[in-house]
Parts: C-alpha cells; structure tokens; sequence
C-alpha cells in the first residue's frame, strides 16, 4: 500500500491560500502513485485560534466537499488531516477521512486538548473513537497530542486498527518526543504509525520530521524540515506476522489495569 504523506507549510489563518496549496500536493501525491494521501493538523488555518469566528469551516462543509471532490477524481483514500471547524456556537480541531469512492469513512474531533497552544481555550474536545477502513485495510486516526495517551491509541488498536494515522502541528522544540512517542506507539499497538507534521517558518517553529514506523518499530520514512511530498509503501502483512511473533493481544491482563484498584496493604 503507497502512503502519500504531505509535509505542508500552513499559512496562518490564510485559509484560501492553504487550500490552494492542499490541492495543488495532493495532485502531486496521486501523480506520484498515492493510494492514501495524508494531510497535517489544522491546515486549513493553522493556529489562528482567535480568529476562528471569523475563518472556521462552518459544520466542515467546505473541507468536505474538497476532499470527497479529489477522491473521487483522482481515485485515492484521503485522511484529511484535521482542520478548524464551526459546529453551532462551537469550534473543533475535526478530521474527515473518505474513500476512493468517495465515501465519508471518519470524522474525528480532536479528544485531548493541548493547553501550551491554548486549544482549551477555543475549541471543544471530542468525545468519540475514529476507527475506519479505507478498502480492506483496518485503520484508525488521532490528532497530536492523542499520541501522549496510550491508552486512548491502544483503544483504537483493540478495536482492530491496523494503520495509526496521526496529523500533528508538532513544534520543533519537542520534536524528540514526537520521535519517541510514536515509535513506542508503533510497537506497543504492533501496527504502522503514519504521522504527518507540518512545516513552517522559523517564528511559527515547526520543523516536519513525519514519520512512517513499521509494527517493529523500525522507521520507515522520516520527512525533511522543508516542504514535502512522498510517497512511501507499505506491507500490511508485517502486521500480522508481529502479532503472531509477539502476542501482546492475548497476553493483556486488562483485569489488572483499572484506574481504581485498590492499593495492597501490607
């Protein structure tokens, strides 16, 4: 399966230049052989969080009707990222998946806000999972900081997910704990990450660095620190052959695992 993973430089709250530009790197993944096209976190504002009255997508329409028009004409699965919606007097960080047919397969509200960025501030947590196929391939998708929670990710694992897509506006400061996280994601789920950062100027500080991880950990593709598009291919099969190595699955003690277990005296 080809992953096309589109490493974009978001403009802050210039929403019809980052549309522009989201088409114009989408055609370029498809030309390349993408099956799937992947998309960064909040780009089609960036994190123009006090201008959302303003520039949010009202109920996602606009960021619907986009990505469903280019999977249809270019024959590719989309997981569009996430973008700055508007939901009655509401705003979310949302991310709409659809098949090639055309299909809305996901819809994603971002469950973990990040208080550095002030998210809590503007926008709404979700509340619901985001598990979906595109075709035969068993996937979920989480936003960012999703990947601090393990819990939240093995969810979707448990659920079936073979392939964890992850946008992100991961700042450069932190970016080897991006690195970190999502390997540890990767090997403790036994499924491929797919994480797709954007890239932006110097003041803004994000610096790319995506990453494609295989159920073993190993790091299939890492991105550039500029402006990106690639395409990477991917073997699901590795998939079942960690889970039938390694079987974490029916080794879970989940009995074990309850937040409100007693402590043992002694």
């Amino acid at each position: 399966m080809k992953i096309g993973c589109i490493q974009l430089n978001v403009r802050f709250g210039k929403v019809e230049e980052n549309f522009a530009r989201a088409e114009e790197k989408i055609r370029e993944a498809a030309r390349l052989g993408a099956e799937i096209i992947v998309l960064p976190e909040m780009w089609n504002t960036g994190y123009a969080l006090e201008k959302l009255p303003e520039i949010a997508d009202v109920d996602g329409q606009r960021a619907k009707a986009f990505l469903q028009g280019l999977a249809i004409e270019l024959g590719v699965h989309i997981v569009g990222g996430s973008v700055a919606t508007k939901k009655g007097d509401k705003f979310f960080n949302t991310m709409y998946t659809f098949d090639k047919e055309g299909q809305q397969v996901g819809e994603y509200s971002k469950a973990h806000l990040f208080r550095l960025m002030d998210e809590h501030l503007y926008l709404e947590a979700g509340d619901e999972m985001n598990r979906f196929a595109l075709g035969d391939i068993e996937a979920a998708g989480v936003i960012c900081y999703d990947i601090r929670f393990p819990e939240w990710l093995r969810a979707h694992a448990l659920a079936g997910a073979k392939v964890l897509f992850v946008p992100a506006q991961w700042p450069t400061a932190r970016i080897d704990h991006w690195k970190t996280l999502l390997q540890a994601r990767a090997i403790e789920n036994q499924c491929f990450v797919v994480a797709v950062n954007r890239i932006a100027n110097k003041v803004e500080n994000f610096n790319g660095q995506s990453m494609v991880i295989q159920p073993w950990g190993e790091v299939v593709w890492v991105g550039a620190e500029d402006e990106e598009v690639a395409v990477i291919d991917i073997d699901l099969s590795i998939v079942d052959e960690v889970r039938g190595r390694i079987p974490v699955y029916e080794d879970r003690r989940p009995e074990l695992y309850s937040e409100c277990q007693a402590p043992k005296q002694f």
